[in-house]
């Protein structure tokens, strides 16, 4: 095959255009329009929560963060293993990160690091304003303790879901359990509007002081008032379009992320030394990202050499995030932990994982895995198991 195999690319489902093409004919070509609004009510018939569709997710978390009250000078708990996209929005508010190591069962946010973070942290009356949690490749973090904890120091969660719509924890849909909740439909993305994201929010408040912002802040009235700063981050109308096609088949492109992965899985289980990434019992992962652990000494490759094989055989693969803490941008804030963070930085590979993938294309990647230490090639993928485990999905996302 000579055409490269990418990540993660996006996937139309065939009913977008036609609400494009309604935009254009009634010249809704702006930041107001039908299907916006329509979008945003689809948004909260999906996740449960009210919505505001915005330019990008990283757009989303910064009006999270001034909604609740983050000033310059307040401190913000993140985890280190995120892409930078989480952090930056705690520097565009002036506020300082506080970097926290990951657990092994989801690959999130320590919950007992944090919870010690904290006590100590209220023990000296120097609390963070807020803690941020990311469900990292689509698998949501342990939040019911994370949440515990907060509460108990009354300490608002920000929750990163740009990664992980259709994931659910406890039988709640991924970024409806913190206090805010945002979105990304980034073009790499499970669903995409080609770029964008939304922002949730149970408390009305929060919702309408973030959607003023993200329309310059402009006060009520005749004349162009502004007693606030704001900013030009709502989505367009076009692009809202795009969004109202991409939910039709949320559903699908769930199954078919995982039903990647668990391919991958299955035809590396002859293999020492490559294993995917866990999948906690308490709720489900999409598998946005079909995402490998590499243990160089069994499988008999490093990590990055891998990666090298497999680009010189046309297929596109990644590290996983290299975290913040590492980064020469975060260098001076501070960590908690770091080194489990640092070794799944280390040993972690992104396969090629969109909801299009056929299964050719897959059996090539496959195979250049395992040519890259010399295990035979397959000649067709295994089966896939009969049960992906998206009964649980099905109740949380009744779209």
């Amino acid at each position: 095959m000579t055409k490269r195999i990418l990540l993660s690319v996006p996937h139309m489902g065939g009913s977008e255009l036609p609400y494009v093409q309604d935009a254009f004919s009634s010249n809704w070509l702006s930041t107001i329009g039908p299907n916006l609004d329509r979008f945003e009510r689809r948004l909260e018939e999906v996740t449960g929560l009210p919505a505001l569709a915005l330019s990008s997710g990283t757009a989303a978390i910064h009006l999270g963060l001034l909604a609740l009250g983050v000033r310059p000078g307040d401190e913000v708990v993140c985890p280190s293993l995120t892409f930078v996209a989480s952090a930056n929005p705690i520097r565009y508010v002036g506020a300082t990160p506080i970097f926290i190591d990951s657990e092994s069962t989801t690959w999130n946010l320590d919950p007992e690091i944090l919870s010690a973070f904290l006590r100590a942290r209220a023990a000296a009356n120097r609390l963070p304003r807020a803690v941020e949690v990311v469900h990292l490749f689509g698998q949501c973090a342990q939040m019911n303790p994370i949440l515990e904890v907060c509460s108990q120091f009354e300490i608002p969660v920000v929750e990163d879901a740009a990664e992980a719509l259709g994931a659910t924890y406890d039988n709640r849909p991924a970024g409806t359990l913190g206090t805010v909740g945002t979105l990304s439909f980034n073009g790499n993305k499970i669903i995409t509007t080609t770029g964008g994201g939304a922002l949730l929010a149970s408390q009305s408040c929060l919702l309408e002081n973030a959607r003023k912002r993200s329309q310059q802040a402009r006060d009520p009235g005749l004349a162009y008032e502004h007693s606030e700063l704001g900013f030009n981050y709502r989505m367009s109308n076009v692009l809202a379009g795009i969004g109202l096609g991409q939910l039709d088949v949320l559903n699908l492109r769930v199954r078919q992320r995982r039903a990647n992965a668990f391919r991958y899985r299955a035809a590396f289980q002859d293999i020492h030394g490559v294993s995917l990434m866990p999948q906690a019992s308490s709720g489900l992962h999409t598998n946005w990202l079909s995402v490998f652990l590499i243990d160089e000494r069994s499988f008999g490759c490093s990590r990055d050499r891998l990666i090298q094989r497999l680009d010189a055989a046309g297929v596109e693969s990644r590290p996983v995030w290299k975290p913040m803490h590492m980064q020469p941008l975060f260098s001076s804030c501070e960590m908690i932990g770091g080194s489990v963070a640092a070794d799944l930085f280390r040993r972690g590979i992104c396969l090629p994982s969109s909801s299009s993938l056929t299964l050719e294309e897959q059996l090539v990647v496959i195979n250049a895995v395992r040519n890259s230490v010399s295990a035979p090639p397959l000649k067709e993928i295994p089966p896939l198991p009969e049960d992906l485990g998206l009964d649980e999905y099905t109740c949380a996302y009744s779209n």
